[in-house]
């Protein structure tokens, strides 16, 4: 696994990347960089923490829509974690995601 340096809020942050999956890396850290400097340039939450939390909500609620619009229902879609209460397994890319982004946040704490 290799290791990319992003730019995140105006951030630097090294993430660990598999090999081949740079394009999809940067594509993640744009879409979670646009939504965090929009929280931001609101201007109602001044906390990097919050707003990581609240942007990490934002794409979690798309990504629950663009599954309802594929058909499927909310617990039908895969989640980090033990996968309690849906009766599926973990994706393991979002999990993998998750732990990037947890290792990420360092010292600012855990999104999940």
């Amino acid at each position: 696994m290799k290791q990319i340096e992003v730019q995140i809020m105006g951030q630097s942050y090294l993430l660990g990347c598999p090999e081949g999956g740079d394009q999809r890396m940067l594509e993640a850290v744009e879409r979670v960089d646009t939504a965090m400097c929009k929280i931001r340039d609101a201007g109602k939450v001044k906390a990097r923490d919050r707003i990581a939390v609240l942007a990490a909500l934002n794409l979690a609620f798309d990504v629950n829509d663009r599954g309802a619009a594929a058909g499927f229902s909310p617990t039908e879609l895969p989640v980090s974690g033990n996968g309690a209460g849906n009766g599926h397994d973990a994706d393991p890319r979002l999990a993998q995601l998750l732990q990037r982004l947890d290792n990420a946040l360092g010292g600012d704490g855990q999104l999940l």
